[in-house]
């Protein structure tokens, strides 16, 4: 399914208080960015929600987000509005497997625990809280390829649901560079993950996260600033894949969102 990004300006009749802009495709998996007057605070669905000194926030709506929501607005002025954010329900690909072997679909009690540890590592990178403002830029693609795995996705193995896909999977051949896709910090590079093979993970600010996947090799380390553009990995086909490619995921906190809705068609990828 294809959106167009839209932009909704919700008026406000009673007061100055709570103007609001929002910017995005209003469905599920969107990262959207708003603004409303300096100085307001807001919360979504009940809870607090980081605002800039311009007035600028972003939040995300998962896979599975409820389609209706709630914006609460506190102006500088201390009135407050609340605004009814409705998204639409997407429908996403299935693909039933049979034959998978069993040391696939059951991994050992030692992968199992590695695994966890690297699953406790990703979390903690995704939940940055950093006051950088690098999500307001145009995202670009990392890289160029064919698109061999899109969001939300899902794999049923021998009968049974795995986890859905949550990144776009772009294949290239082992070496090829990927680039940052906006500003930001890396938070996270360990080279070789179970699953997820060499994982980086740069953080935009506000909760805002690029991670990377199946990495043959990392150019940066945590702590490095890096900008848009910037050669920071090369692809892989290390962790569980069958071939060469880069699993490209964007996350507002634990929300996972669709890194599609974020960039122009991939013709146009460098256009800023």
């Amino acid at each position: 399914m294809i959106f167009r990004l839209i932009v909704v300006i919700l008026s406000v009749f009673a007061s100055q208080t709570a103007a609001l802009e929002l910017q995005g495709a209003l469905t599920q998996g969107s990262l959207i960015r708003a603004k409303v007057a300096p100085g307001s605070q807001v919360w979504l669905n009940d809870k607090a929600v980081r605002v800039d000194a311009d007035g600028n926030l972003v939040i995300g709506f998962g896979r599975d987000a409820p389609l209706s929501h709630k914006l609460k607005v506190t102006g500088p002025n201390g009135g407050t509005d609340t605004h009814d954010i409705e998204i639409s329900q997407r429908s996403y690909r299935t693909q039933s497997i049979e034959g998978i072997a069993k040391n696939i679909m059951e991994p050992d009690p030692e992968a199992i625990a590695r695994a966890r540890k690297d699953s406790a590592q990703v979390r903690q990178a995704r939940a940055t809280d950093s006051d950088a403002l690098y999500w307001q830029q145009q995202f670009i693609w990392p890289l160029t390829g064919p698109i061999t795995g899109v969001y939300g996705s899902q794999r049923i193995y021998n009968g049974v649901p795995k986890r859905p896909h949550f990144g776009v999977d772009v294949a290239a051949p082992t070496g090829t560079r990927v680039v940052s896709p906006a500003d930001g910090v890396i938070t996270l590079a360990v080279p070789d993950m179970f699953y997820s093979g060499g994982t980086l993970i740069i953080d935009h600010g506000y909760g805002v996260s690029s991670t990377f996947l199946h990495l043959s090799k990392l150019l940066v380390t945590p702590g490095t600033r890096v900008s848009q553009g910037q050669e920071v990995a090369e692809v892989g086909a290390t962790g569980r894949v069958t071939g060469a490619h880069l699993d490209w995921r964007i996350n507002w906190y634990g929300e996972r969102l669709d890194p599609q809705l974020l960039v122009p068609k991939m013709a146009e990828k460098q256009k800023k």
